[in-house]
Parts: C-alpha cells; structure tokens; sequence
C-alpha cells in the first residue's frame, strides 16, 4: 500500500494497514507544494514585511517572529490597501515545478498537502491587531465582517488556482489557524459559531469540491473549537500540546468524529526529554485519540530547537510511537 494511500486510509477511518506519519524526514508519507507569494510594490525593500504588508519582527531566539506592524490597525484604510490577488499569475510560476517534482520517486506515491499560512482569524489580527479584532467583534462591526470576508475571498481564489493547476496530484489542503491560550478558546464558542464557523464552511466546502481533505493547525486548548469545526467539514487537526488539551477528554469526546495529526506535548514532555513519559504518552494518545479503523496520524513540530527539546529526544518518540503502532498490530 503507498504511502498516499495510508494516510487517506487515516483520514477517512479505512483501516490503514500501519501508522500514517506527516514529517520526520524520510519516514514521511506526506510532501508539500506551494505557490509563490507576490509582495506589493510599496513592501519592496521593507524586510520583515509580508505581502499583507504585515511587519514582522524577531527576539534573539530563531523562530518564526511576531508580527509588530498592523497595517489596517484603522479599518478605514481597507479601501486604499493593496490587498493580495490570489488570481495572480505571477504567483503560480513555480506550481509547475512543484508539479514536476512530484513525479520523483521519492515523492511520486506520497499524501500531497498545498497550504495558506494564517487562513482567517490568524491574518484578522495580524492585518488590525489583536485587541483591534477583540473590541470590533464584540461590537459587531461591519468593517470586520468587511474585513474577515476580504481574507477568505484571497483563500478561495488560492484554493482554486492550486486546483486548476494541480487537480488531483494534491489530496489535502492545509492552513494556520491558533486559536487557543493555555486556558481556553480565544474568544466565546457563541461568537465562534455565529461569526466564524459559517465562514469555514464556505472555505471548506471548496476545498472539498475539489476532492481534498481539509487540514487545520490549531494551538492551545481549543477543545470548544473542534465540534463546530467537525460541524464546518474539518477532517484533520493537527494539535501540539495535548496534555492541554486533556488527552483522555479530547479522546472521550472526539475520537472517531475527526482525525487527529499529534505528537507528544512540545511544550510539557518533549523538552524535558523524559523517555518513559514519552512512551507512556505516545502509548496514550495512540490508543485514546485514534481509533481502530483509524483518525491518527504522527505529526512534527519540526522545530526542535525552537521547544528546547534535543534531536535525540524527538528521535526516541518516533520509534515510541512505531513501536506502539496499534494499526500494525492488528494485521500482523
């Protein structure tokens, strides 16, 4: 069975015949391909600016940075912004280069993911400001319905593009979207529902009219956040810090309903580098958040440096996790 094949097996709760894997180098049964982002003219020679005109600035640490710079910080000027086109052409030169390459071997019988970095919420606060977005959603602004529909109008001509382009040598499409603190859901499940899941709906619904599955990256405790995503058409989360979210709750509630892309806690198990946590936790997950039909893939942080956690240590959960691959066991 190829590796495409095993994770759309995952996914769709068919009985893979072994642990689907997204990352960890050349143990992956996942491969990107992307798009070109196209900066506007008064971003040229601004570094750290994105093509949202977003100003993104960065600590001693090597990350991805923060963004420190909001260019609609006043909603007023929406009707002066360059916003992105997503119809572009310039921003699918190199599609076709990704094409080709997927006829490698190497790549050729892979799960293909293409994907939008900060699909909606996560580009509102960017674009006006957190606090901006907090105080205009209360108030049920129009300007931030104007603005909201604005981001998801760019997704959707990405979405097609990327489909008229690649049709079906992609099979899930990928977005950002953190939407939890330590705590809870960033905002009430209420205003989730009335304000943002409909707009989901609207996105994933293309995605899947053009035969994929819907894949979202969701930090923090957003427990309240999945039902009306499973309720949108979300097929796979991927969530990072499970001890936040409550392995045996989310299990309780979730497993079977959606597909959980995880890996042990980067924040509370990979840095302390615990091996037999490590196993107890891969043990865990495996068995609480999947099922025996499937809805478990092994995610990648992909970032080890950046979680304190050793190369080593990410090394040994790999092989926890294979050694406790429930999907394996039950058809050897």
């Amino acid at each position: 069975m190829t590796p495409r094949e095993v994770v759309t097996r995952a996914i769709e709760f068919r009985r893979p015949p072994r642990l689907a894997i997204s990352g960890h180098g050349e143990l992956s049964d996942v491969t990107w391909v992307g798009y070109d982002m196209i900066q506007p003219r008064r971003a040229v020679g601004y570094p750290g600016m994105d093509q949202w005109m977003c100003w993104w600035d960065h600590s001693e640490v090597q990350n991805m940075g923060q963004v420190k710079g909001h260019p609609l910080e006043d909603l007023s000027r929406m009707k002066r912004f360059p916003w992105p086109d997503g119809d572009d052409a310039r921003r699918y030169v190199s599609t076709w280069r990704w094409l080709d390459g997927l006829s490698r071997p190497d790549k050729r019988d892979k799960y293909v993911v293409a994907g939008i970095f900060m699909i909606l919420w996560e580009r509102m606060h960017t674009l006006h400001g957190f606090e901006n977005c907090m105080i205009d959603l209360m108030d049920d602004r129009p300007e931030i319905h104007e603005l909201a529909d604005r981001i998801l109008e760019y997704d959707i001509q990405i979405v097609r593009n990327m489909h008229r382009i690649y049709g079906s040598s992609i099979q899930g499409f990928t977005f950002t979207e953190d939407w939890g603190t330590e705590a809870d859901l960033m905002i009430s499940p209420a205003l989730f529902r009335r304000f943002f899941q409909p707009r989901y709906r609207k996105l994933f619904r293309v995605i899947h009219e053009c035969g994929w599955h819907v894949w979202m990256h969701s930090c923090g405790k957003i427990n309240k956040a999945i039902g009306p995503l499973i309720e949108a058409g979300l097929d796979v989360v991927n969530m990072q810090q499970p001890r936040t979210n409550g392995i045996e709750e989310i299990g309780r509630e979730y497993a079977g309903k959606i597909t959980f892309e995880t890996l042990c806690d980067i924040q509370k198990t990979l840095p302390g580098g615990d091996r037999e946590q490590i196993v107890r936790e891969a043990e865990q997950l495996m068995n609480t958040w999947g099922t025996a039909d499937g809805g478990f893939i092994l995610g990648d942080y992909g970032d080890h440096v950046g979680i304190g956690a050793q190369p080593e240590t990410k090394n040994f959960m790999v092989d926890a996790f294979l050694k406790q691959d429930r999907y394996k066991k039950k058809v050897g």
